[in-house]
């Protein structure tokens, strides 16, 4: 099936063994066969969401394909060629008020007062989409706690990027996640902390979290909604990923995505507490194996995925994150302000983060666990500031 057409350039998707791969042909076939090569290496040892005869859900993370937004994906990877940088991803946090207190909140530093009003996050997301994101995010805080999060997620151009939503599952009820499924969520991500009540209810600070976590689940999956269970790695967790998988089978999940515990926000004091090179060998060594399985939800890894085997980090490069204040991050767990959407543009901001010395070339593993240039940004902001930095101060 064809997923991307231009003029100089035609990709086509076919399946093999419930597996994607992509070809190339046209007069830049040759140039973009080395990005497409690396594409369907990572889609050679994974499974799918999905696979349809007329459709493939890959990821969660990734617009169905074939759609014009998946198109967008091939064109953001192709951009480079012409010397252009897209920020395949938005994420958006559209409040600061949460329920809970999560030990390792990465947000906690943060002041939005007052928060993005419904026009400037819908303002935002629109300006993302024209620089040519295919995947918006919004954040918290607790999402839920929006009112008008139906609003924003109708606002998002299906027929060009994907919407979806991080939780803890409070306040996701039936009605919510119908509602929001009508506008147009793709998916929805519930946080987890671990597959035990008592330490999931302890790391979130606050009894019954565990029970609106399971709840919401089952409601979004109810509701029709792709769902993804989303686990921040520690040190303290990473022993029980497989009673985290054997849970998310059990709730029937499309998805359970790693991400790595880092040091900022309430975890900042605690660099020695995040996980090793060793702990991503591990990962990565998970997520092959659950995904070599043909039942069972997939695996995302993001310490492999966006590791010098993968694509390496994201942040700045393929990454932009607005706080509920409006400042504009490299990405969510980056202190670092390259300007407010309340002062200038989105395109301003972005022009601004690629073209600094920190984010103008690759970084092969995520930059918070880079020792150097925490020592060189992260540890000289100064005490008294207000969080995010502003790196034009």
């Amino acid at each position: 099936m064809r997923v991307y057409d231009s003029t100089l350039l035609k990709v086509n998707a076919n399946t093999e063994n419930e597996r994607v791969v992509l070809e190339a042909e046209g007069t830049l076939g040759a140039l973009a066969r080395p990005v497409i090569r690396r594409i369907n290496k990572m889609f050679e040892d994974e499974k799918p969401v999905l696979s349809e005869d007329d459709k493939i859900i890959f990821s969660t993370w990734v617009p169905p394909i074939p759609s014009d937004a998946f198109n967008r994906v091939i064109a953001a990877q192709m951009a480079p060629l012409r010397n252009r940088k897209v920020p395949d991803q938005l994420s958006i946090g559209i409040t600061m008020n949460c329920p809970n207190k999560c030990i390792h909140c990465g947000a906690a530093d943060i002041v939005a007062d007052p928060e993005l009003s419904l026009n400037e996050i819908n303002d935002t997301v629109n300006e993302a989409i024209e620089m040519g994101s295919y995947l918006i995010s919004f954040d918290g805080g607790e999402t839920m706690l929006r009112r008008d999060l139906v609003d924003m997620v109708a606002n998002v151009n299906s027929s060009k990027a994907i919407a979806t939503c991080f939780t803890s599952g409070y306040g996701l009820t039936e009605q919510r996640a119908k509602e929001l499924k009508e506008a147009g969520l793709y998916a929805m991500r519930v946080s987890m902390d671990s597959p035990f009540e008592e330490e999931h209810d302890r790391v979130r600070g606050r009894k019954g979290s565990y029970k609106e976590a399971i709840e919401g689940i089952k409601n979004s999956k109810n509701a029709g909604i792709f769902t993804d269970m989303f686990i921040v790695v520690s040190p303290e967790n990473i022993d029980n990923l497989p009673d985290f998988y054997e849970l998310a089978s059990e709730l029937g999940m499309d998805e359970m995505s790693l991400y790595e515990i880092v040091a900022v926000g309430r975890w900042l004091e605690h660099e020695d507490e995040v996980i090793s090179e060793q702990d991503v060998d591990r990962l990565a060594s998970f997520q092959k194996k659950m995904n070599a399985r043909k039942e069972g939800p997939r695996v995302t890894a993001f310490p492999y995925f966006m590791g010098p085997d993968q694509f390496g980090c994201f942040a700045g490069r393929r990454w932009i994150h607005v706080t509920s204040a409006g400042d504009v991050l490299p990405c969510a767990y980056t202190p670092l302000s390259f300007g407010n959407i309340r002062e200038e543009g989105l395109k301003a901001a972005w022009k601004k983060m690629t073209s600094h010395s920190a984010y103008k070339c690759s970084a092969e593993s995520c930059m918070m666990r880079d020792t150097s240039f925490r020592q060189e940004y992260i540890h000289t902001i100064p005490s008294s500031s207000t969080l995010p930095y502003r790196m034009d101060r």
